[in-house]
């Protein structure tokens, strides 16, 4: 045999090898999880109505809208429900490490994120709203630019952070791991706003007096709206996950998922004496 021939059979089968390890690594994740009879859900328990800590037949517990979206996918994939804790900034790198299934924290499905990582359908159309104390609207702040040389708290690592980076340019953008902080560097006086997202901020309004949505509009190129992750190539599992979304959505459930833990959240705040 010729040395170029050899050369081209060597070639082809590196070639194989390679196609083949990369097909043999590719994420089948629905079976994963089958397999090992748990999904572990990666999420940031401090994003009331969606995910929260609170206090139920005397144990500590995590509740929330997001909370019963997973339930309903673990019961229609028959397996467990296990919930790991964690920083919001750390719940998409816990799935890609492999630490976690999916995650479900009140996640936009933004098209860098979809560069990494699979999502569902969206479940939920967020807004994001400009959070500062009720005195100061009619006086002080009527427009963005007013917050020229101010500082604004978000929450690190939450599609919020970059929406603020984008609106308010010449403002000093504070990020903090839990909304609760920038709540009390608000009230404090540490910062002059907060970005959150709009459920997320009527429940601290209605819970603090002093506090009141702006009027200022802040514009978002990305997708605001909240999807599953999962790691990349998880088809099988996606293709259940949409499903179970679009039957929750037709049943009206996720609509009453939020609305009871909105409640719920208050209802909890208000016992424990702490802000939400």
């Amino acid at each position: 045999m010729k040395p170029w021939k050899k050369l081209l059979l060597g070639l082809a089968g590196i070639f194989a090898l390679t196609s083949l390890a990369a097909c043999s690594s590719s994420t089948n994740t629905l079976d994963k999880v089958k397999n090992k009879g748990t999904l572990t859900i990666a999420l940031n328990p401090h994003f009331a109505p969606f995910e929260f800590k609170t206090i139920q037949d005397g144990k500590d517990t995590i509740a929330g809208a997001d909370i019963e979206i997973a339930k309903a996918i673990g019961d229609e994939l028959g397996v467990k429900v296990k919930f790991s804790e964690m920083s919001f900034d750390n719940v998409l790198a816990n799935v890609q490490s492999g630490k976690a299934d999916i995650a479900i924290s009140g996640i936009s499905a933004t098209k860098e994120r979809q560069k990494i990582f699979d999502f569902s359908d969206t479940y939920y159309d967020s807004e994001t709203v400009l959070l500062v104390k009720k005195d100061a609207t009619e006086k002080t702040y009527k427009q963005i630019s007013d917050f020229s040389k101010k500082s604004i708290a978000v929450q690190k690592g939450s599609i919020q952070e970059n929406i603020a980076k984008a609106n308010l340019l010449d403002a000093n953008v504070v990020s903090l791991a839990q909304p609760g902080e920038a709540i009390n560097e608000l009230k404090s006086g540490q910062v002059e706003g907060v970005v959150l997202e709009k459920a997320i901020a009527k429940g601290y309004v209605d819970q603090n007096g002093d506090l009141t949505m702006s009027d200022i509009a802040l514009k978002s190129d990305s997708n605001d709206a909240y999807a599953v992750a999962m790691p990349k190539g998880s088809d099988d599992l996606k293709a259940k996950v949409n499903k179970i979304i679009a039957k929750l959505k037709k049943e009206g459930k996720i609509d009453s998922y939020v609305q009871d833990a909105y409640a719920l959240s208050l209802k909890s705040s208000s016992k424990s004496g702490v802000t939400i």
